[in-house]
Order: structure tokens, then C-alpha cells, then sequence
């Protein structure tokens, strides 16, 4: 043994003396975990189908990705990638799925890292694997019976990878450097069209995809009413206090937040990705607070409520925030099958526009400003509409623009609703009364055969339904996660 290996993993560690290594080495147990099918399994196994229809013949390798450092010898929280998570459920870093064409379809192979083994110290010496450091992973036959889907060691990923033909291979690329050097890129359009069609296959929610999001924001509900209960009327607080807040009902009822959280008080509120939440709550200014919980699937919620700090919007906020509802509202009833995704925002945007005209600040007329070689009215709402949502706060991005933002929503689409108007302190276009106001309503809703259902409806949106459920919850008193 050399000096290297009689060292701890780290610089900080003490050396491991060869007696304890000996003791180490003996007395271990082995068991097998009780796992079962997950609830998500036959989903996940069709969507595989699916993707193996559209590209028959060809192999495909789908990675999770793999930790990033945070800094030095720490890493950030891994988080898999959205396709590869979509087609296995699996939630381990440096995992691959593999669709080998079998000649009627594909075999799928899921490459995972087993569990440590005990003919080796990785057990006990490897910060990175070792189960006593970060926790027992599944053996091979546990991870097969809980995702449904024939497994092998990582270990053996190379050489499968290595007899790989790259013309008749497509790799989801930029997930992993080892797969990408390992299969070598012959047209970066073939990689791009598998990006494309598996965006594409997300565009529309299975059953229980929508009972994913919906636990998602049933639980981003919860945290809305969480931080309402802590905001008091007449005193600041922190941004950062309504941050973690709400990241503790997430972290609790789901997995982690689905996106950082935006909380925006006063003229943090005009910043669209205000993100420091360094600032503190004022009362008479109103509070932005874009917040969702990502759930144990990792589908996330994405909802956004303006709030008046002390209960009570002023005359003029309250006309900024009427314009703002109404321009969702007319969203919403124009959503439906069949109806362009691009028709939707110019819905919404007609109405900021005419809300703009009402204020005095639209420089010409709706018509004017509405049109395509003008859009003037955008110097307050720089956004879109919204975006499809699912697995990915902005799910399906990598479909084709005819599918997606100049395409038909269908129905099973799922997507946000949410207009804003934005008064930036530093805009002499606007009267001083209106500086550093910015107001957002942000819904996520589902397209059915007749228009939409809004999953986060549990939330109020009219001005006086929100300063109604305020005083509501903020009665009821602060309460933990149970």
C-alpha cells in the first residue's frame, strides 16, 4: 500500500493506520432493501416506447449528468437531467440510459452506479461513493424492481459505449463530458433532432403528470400561505426571511424550490429576476414574490402573487393591479385546443396596452403600439405571456418553434399565465406616483377539450380577494411544516 492510499480522502483527514483498515474490512451484514415498483414506472416505460418509435434503427444514450463543484471539495445539490429523469425516473448522478435497436423496437439498459461493495474500502474511504459517507445506494436487482427497467454496472459503460457506431447513434449532449468524448459527434443536427422530439413528447401531460404538478402546487399553496402568516403589516422584514420561509415548505413537502426564488419588495419588484432577495419589506409598498415548489418527482410549480404590505392596496395600485388581472384573465379565456400559443400573448398583451393608454403613459394609440414593427408598450413588460411548464419550470424548451411558440396548444398542454407591468424607479416615460412599482399574476394552468383548468386557483387574484386572504392568513399566525 502505497502513502496515497494509507491517506484519508481529504487533506484534512487522518491517515487510515493498516489495523483499522483490517477491522474496518470485517463484521458488515448485507441485506436487501425492500423496494417496489415506483408509482411512476409504466410512464416512464411509455414514454421509452414512444421515443423508440421515433427513431427506429438507432441507438440513443440519454445521461443524468453528474455533480458540479460548488467550491473546492464541496458540490452543489445534484439535480438529473430533465429527459433523462422523464424517460427512467431515476434521480442518480452519472447514470445513462441506453436504447440499443433490437429490430421490433429498442432494449433499454439503465447504467447506474450499485451500491458500495465490501471487497473494496470504497465503503468506508470514498467521500464521493462510499455508503457510509453519503448513504446506501440500490444494488443492481433493487434499482431494476424499482424503475422497471433492466440495469448493468456503470463500470460497463465504456466498452458498450466504445462499440457504439456514431453514425447510427444520438446522444443528449452537454449532460456529460465522458459520454460525449466517448461517442463522437458525426452531425450535431442528429443529437439536436433527439433534444427536439423528446421536448416535443413532453408538450403534453399524461394523467399522472398532471397529478405530479398538481402536488407540486398544492404544496406551493401552502408556502404562499406560509410567508403570508409572517409578513407583519407595520414593520419591515427581510427578503430573505420570506425566502426561506418558503424554501422550508418546499424542502419539507417536496424536493427542494423549483427555481430560485424571486421575492421583490417595492422597486426590487420592477427587477424581473430579482433573485439577491437582499432587501426588506416596507409597509404601503407592494411585495413581487414569484415562488414554486418542486415536488418528489421533480415536476415544480411556478406561481407569482403581488401583495400590498400592509394589507390594503393604494387607489393607483390597485389600478396597476386590475390591468394586470385582467390582462391574465382574458389569457385564460382564450386558452383552448387549437388557438396559437403566440395568439395567447398578444391577448394579453392588448389589454397591458390598453391598461398603459388608460394610465396616460402610452406614447400613440393600442393599435400603434400593438403592432409588430412597434411594440412600444413592451418598455413595461419586457416577458411573454408565459411558458409550458412540467418537469422543467420552463419545460419542453428545446421544441421546435412550430411546435411551441408559433404552434396550437393542445389539449394536455400545460402552461403559466403571467402578464406583468414594471415601472423602473429610474423611467422619466412615467409619473413619478408610479416609479419602482411592479406588479406580476402568475397561474399555471391546464388546456382542456373546452379551455383550461387553473391548477393553482387555490390562490386569490382579484385585488380584493388578495387583501382578503391576507388578513385571513396573517389571523391565523405563523405555523410549521407537518
Amino acid at each position: 500500500m502505497n502513502d496515497q492510499e494509507k491517506k484519508g480522502t481529504e487533506s484534512h483527514d487522518p491517515a487510515y493506520p493498516e489495523k483499522f483498515l483490517q477491522f474496518m474490512r470485517a463484521g458488515w451484514s448485507d441485506t436487501e432493501l425492500p423496494v417496489t415498483l415506483s408509482d411512476g414506472a409504466p410512464n416512464h416505460a411509455k414514454r421509452r416506447a414512444a421515443l423508440s418509435a421515433a427513431f427506429t434503427g438507432e441507438t440513443l444514450v440519454i445521461p443524468s449528468g453528474h455533480e458540479m463543484v460548488r467550491a473546492n471539495d464541496t458540490d452543489f445539490p445534484f439535480r438529473p437531467g430533465s429527459d433523462f429523469v422523464y424517460l427512467t425516473g431515476e434521480h442518480d448522478p452519472e447514470s445513462v440510459l441506453v436504447l440499443r435497436p433490437n429490430g421490433s423496437g429498442h432494449d433499454a439498459v439503465l447504467y447506474v452506479r450499485p451500491r458500495s461493495p465490501r471487497d473494496t474500502d470504497e465503503f468506508f474511504k470514498d467521500r464521493r461513493y462510499g455508503e457510509l459517507w453519503i448513504g446506501r445506494r440500490h444494488t443492481l436487482r433493487e434499482k431494476a424492481t424499482e424503475l422497471g427497467i433492466e440495469t448493468a454496472h456503470l463500470d460497463t459503460l465504456p466498452g458498450v459505449l466504445d462499440e457504439l457506431a456514431p453514425s447510427r447513434t444520438r446522444v443528449l449532449r452537454n449532460l456529460d463530458p465522458s459520454v460525449d468524448t466517448a461517442v463522437r459527434q458525426t452531425s450535431p443536427d442528429r443529437d439536436r433532432e433527439l433534444a427536439y422530439v423528446i421536448s416535443e413528447m413532453k408538450l403534453v401531460k399524461d394523467e399522472w403528470e398532471i397529478a405530479q404538478l398538481q402536488d407540486a402546487i398544492d404544496a406551493t399553496i401552502r408556502g404562499f400561505e406560509d410567508v403570508a402568516r409572517i409578513i407583519p403589516a407595520d414593520r419591515p422584514v427581510s427578503e430573505r426571511l420570506i425566502d426561506g420561509v418558503f424554501g422550508l415548505r418546499a424542502r419539507h413537502d417536496g424536493n427542494t424550490v423549483g427555481y430560485s426564488s424571486i421575492v421583490g419588495n417595492g422597486a426590487h419588484a420592477a427587477i424581473l429576476h430579482w433573485i439577491r432577495n437582499d432587501g426588506r419589506t416596507k409597509p404601503g409598498e407592494l411585495l413581487l414574490m414569484d415562488m414554486g415548489v418542486e415536488n418528489r418527482h421533480l415536476y415544480t410549480a411556478d406561481v407569482t402573487r403581488t401583495i400590498p404590505v400592509n394589507g390594503a392596496f393604494t387607489p393607483l395600485q390597485r389600478q396597476v393591479y386590475d390591468v394586470v388581472y385582467k390582462s391574465q384573465q382574458a389569457g385564460m379565456d382564450f386558452i383552448k385546443p387549437g388557438v396559437k400559443f403566440h395568439d395567447v400573448h398578444l391577448t394579453c398583451m392588448r389589454v397591458l396596452a390598453e391598461g398603459l393608454h388608460d394610465l396616460g403613459i402610452l406614447p400613440g394609440s393600442v393599435d400603434e403600439a400593438m403592432d409588430k414593427d412597434s411594440g412600444v408598450y413592451r418598455r413595461w413588460t419586457l416577458h411573454g405571456f408565459g411558458h409550458m411548464l412540467g418537469i422543467d419550470v420552463h419545460d419542453c424548451a428545446h421544441a421546435r418553434n412550430e411546435k411551441y411558440r408559433d404552434g396550437e396548444l393542445g389539449e394536455g398542454y400545460v402552461l403559466t399565465v403571467e402578464p406583468g407591468l414594471y415601472f423602473q424607479p429610474e423611467d422619466e416615460m412615467v409619473p413619478a406616483e408610479l416609479r419602482g412599482i411592479g406588479i406580476r399574476i402568475e397561474d399555471d394552468v391546464q388546456v382542456t377539450a373546452t379551455g383550461c383548468r387553473n391548477l393553482s386557483a387555490g390562490l386569490p387574484r382579484t385585488s380584493a380577494e388578495v387583501e382578503s386572504w391576507l388578513a385571513t392568513q396573517r389571523e391565523a399566525g405563523p405555523r410549521l411544516p407537518g
